[in-house]
C-alpha cells in the first residue's frame, strides 16, 4: 500500500521548457546585478564560497565566479551551489509577477486528490529546495505548497544514486516500499527502485513509453494509480 509520493518536477509536474526558457536566461541575465547587490548576504557569500570549492578555486574574484556560474547555467550543470543562489535569485521574478511556474494541467487536481485521500507528497529535485517551493507557490495553478509535506534537493545527495532515495526515504519516515517515486528520467527511477521504492516513469515529451521499460510507464498523472 503506497503511502507517500515523491515527484520529481520538469518533465514530470511541469514543462522542462519552462526551466530552459524562462527561468535560466533569467538568472543568466540578472545573476551580475544580483551578486553586486547581495553578496555582503552571509547566506549568498556561504554560496560563492561552496562555489568556488567546487570549481576548486583556492582563490577567484566576484567576476570570475559570475562567470563560472553563468557558465554552469550554460552547461545545466546541478551543482548545489548553483541551483541554492538561482532559488534565491528567482524570488525576485516570481514576486515582481515577471512569471509563473508552469505545470501540467492533470497535475493540481491529481494531487489534491491524492492529498484528500490520506497520501503524504514529496517533492524531490535538482533545483534548491527554496527553488522548489517558489515554483509550487507561484504556480499557474495556484499555491501548491500546502499540499506538500516536505521539499528535498541534492543535499541529500545525487538523484542517480540509491543512497538519495535511502536517505529520504528515513527523512519521510516511511518504509521505502511504500514510497512511489514519479520522474521522467529512467536513471532516476532505476536509483529510486534499488533503493526500494515503487517507481513510475511519465513519458511526456513525447508522449510514448520506451521499449522494455522495467517501470511502470504513463502518459500523465491522471494513469496514475498509487496501489
Amino acid at each position: 500500500m503506497i503511502k507517500a509520493i515523491l515527484t520529481d518536477i520538469e518533465g514530470t509536474t511541469s514543462s522542462i521548457s519552462f526551466v530552459k526558457d524562462v527561468l535560466f536566461p533569467y538568472a543568466r541575465r540578472r545573476l551580475p546585478a544580483f551578486i553586486a547587490t547581495h553578496a555582503d548576504k552571509p547566506e549568498v557569500q556561504h554560496w560563492l564560497h561552496e562555489t568556488a570549492k567546487e570549481a576548486g578555486l583556492v582563490s577567484a574574484s566576484r567576476h570570475e565566479l559570475v562567470a563560472l556560474l553563468q557558465r554552469w547555467i550554460d552547461e545545466d550543470r546541478k551543482a548545489t551551489p548553483l541551483k541554492a543562489l538561482q532559488g534565491l535569485l528567482w524570488e525576485d521574478g516570481y514576486r515582481d509577477g515577471e512569471y509563473q511556474a508552469h505545470v501540467y494541467a492533470d497535475v493540481a487536481p491529481k494531487l489534491r486528490e491524492w492529498k484528500r485521500r490520506g497520501l503524504e507528497l514529496y517533492v524531490y529535485s535538482s533545483g534548491s529546495v527554496t527553488a522548489q517551493k517558489l515554483f509550487f507557490g507561484f504556480s499557474a495553478a495556484g499555491d501548491l505548497t500546502p499540499l506538500f509535506s516536505g521539499f528535498f534537493d541534492t543535499e541529500c545527495g545525487p538523484k542517480r544514486d540509491p543512497n538519495s532515495y535511502r536517505s529520504i526515504a528515513i527523512a519521510i519516515g516511511q518504509a521505502a516500499d511504500v514510497i512511489l517515486f514519479l520522474s521522467d528520467v529512467v536513471e532516476e527511477l532505476d536509483a529510486a527502485r534499488a533503493a526500494g521504492m515503487k517507481t513510475t516513469l511519465l513519458a511526456r515529451e513525447p508522449a510514448t513509453c520506451p521499449r522494455a521499460c522495467a517501470h511502470a510507464c504513463v502518459a500523465d498523472f491522471n494513469a496514475i494509480v498509487p496501489e
